[in-house]
């Protein structure tokens, strides 16, 4: 009955546009009151309070800010600008700048449509003007911008430890492998799109070293990014969540007082830009922790458990159902709603399989982050959409290539632990 109440109730409100993190609270509530035999009312109230007492929390608006101070402050230019110095002479080399951009500005902002947004408005362009199909150029970015959640620092997978209660700094080390892997599956699938096209130019320009060691200079202090958070967190000096305080003293000094493309009267709308977005996020975690403990409560993990078996008693194929469920999920569903919710439903079923809670972490955030890929949601659509001017329809067609390697790589990562676990095991 609880279960019944609790998925009708949060089904009722998304259907009708109410804000998840309200959703969520909303069902809980509805539990509480009108189910007998329910959790009492109070434990409401200490699941948002506790829900908000998280040190590993704070790293989310903090990543968010910093991110939103590298994009303002000119990084994602100069990282497309050194990318190209080194691989944009080269045949379809713009098309590997575009995910090789999207690597590097992965591993300073932790959020997709961020990087689509930053890798997109600078590249888009650039690539219709040396022949590039405009649908291709928008498709190729909304798909490599999928890197964004999955290189560290990455917000989703500090969500995820968050909610799962496991290690963030193993996590970024898990996404590090399967982020690789995909940036050289687009490469690739771009080349076979491109084969015996003529109309793109041969190059963008030759390869100079004189030219790489000026765009590198003007780069480096957006390059240093990644080596001073995740050096700094796994040499032990600071935590995740300090290392995002040390990404926002760091991105506003660069911003300031290096590259001076941000203006201290542009300080304000930063931050009142990052506080909604992170209102929004932690207002989702709260009302979670309470929706989780209702679930937890219910035995709603054990139940799904035993229908999975029920089916099956392969984990191979429990696993791919698991798959295709979260792949549906993302299709419907923005990813840190996803990941909040499901987590605590799904991660006891996989713990029970022999997974590791590091690798099934890498899982969801890969069957989500191709959520961002899919419609109707598809927000790397969207604002790749919004930059090219390419329709949603068209789009959602051009990326087909890039789907079918997406869910290649998926089935490998889920399927092969060693690709996910290789590097924390080292930490």
């Amino acid at each position: 009955m609880i279960a019944l109440v609790l998925f009708s109730v949060l089904f009722v409100c998304l259907l009708i546009s109410v804000p998840i993190g309200i959703c969520l609270g909303i069902a809980t509530m509805s539990v509480m009151l009108f189910v007998d035999g329910a959790p009492p009312m109070a434990l409401l109230a200490r699941s948002v309070v506790t829900g908000a007492d998280s040190f590993p929390l704070i790293a989310v608006p903090l990543f968010i800010l910093a991110g939103d101070v590298m994009q303002k402050g000119g990084m994602s230019r100069r990282l497309v600008g050194f990318a190209n110095s080194l691989i944009g002479h080269i045949r379809a080399g713009l098309a590997y700048v575009n995910v090789l951009a999207s690597v590097f500005f992965a591993a300073i902002s932790g959020s997709s449509p961020a990087t689509v947004a930053a890798i997109g408005s600078n590249l888009i362009p650039e690539m219709e003007k040396v022949g590039y199909e405009r649908r291709f150029s928008a498709s190729l970015t909304a798909a490599s911008g999928m890197i964004g959640v999955m290189i560290p620092p990455s917000i989703p997978f500090i969500i995820y430890g968050v909610t799962a209660e496991v290690s963030i700094g193993k996590l970024f080390l898990a996404g590090v492998i399967p982020g690789v892997l995909f940036a050289i599956m687009f490469m690739l699938v771009a080349r076979f799109l491109l084969r015996g096209n003529e109309t793109i130019a041969e190059s963008t320009k030759d390869f100079s070293p004189k030219h790489v060691a000026v765009s590198f200079r003007e780069s480096v202090w957006a390059l240093l990014v990644p080596v001073i958070i995740l050096g700094g967190i796994y040499s032990g000096i600071f935590t995740p969540t300090e290392a995002g305080a040390v990404a926002v003293l760091y991105a506003a000094f660069v911003g300031l007082f290096v590259y001076r493309d941000i203006r201290f009267k542009d300080l304000p709308d930063l931050l009142a830009s990052s506080a909604t977005t992170s209102g929004t996020i932690l207002i989702l975690v709260i009302m979670a922790t309470a929706f989780g403990r209702v679930i937890t409560l219910a035995r709603i993990p054990s139940d799904l458990a035993m229908w999975l078996t029920s089916l099956s008693d392969n984990p191979i194929i429990i696993l791919l159902l698991i798959n295709l469920m979260l792949l549906v999920i993302g299709m419907f569903m923005e990813t840190i709603s996803s990941i909040i919710i499901m987590t605590p439903i799904l991660l006891p079923v996989t713990v029970a399989l022999g997974v590791d809670p590091i690798a099934f972490g890498v899982i969801m955030t890969v069957n989500l982050a191709i959520g961002f890929c899919t419609p109707p949601l598809g927000v790397n659509l969207f604002v790749a959409s919004s930059i090219s001017g390419v329709t949603i329809e068209k789009l959602s067609k051009a990326i087909l290539p890039f789907f079918a390697g997406m869910i290649v790589l998926l089935m490998l990562i889920t399927y092969i632990p060693a690709i996910s676990l290789a590097l924390p095991s080292l930490y």
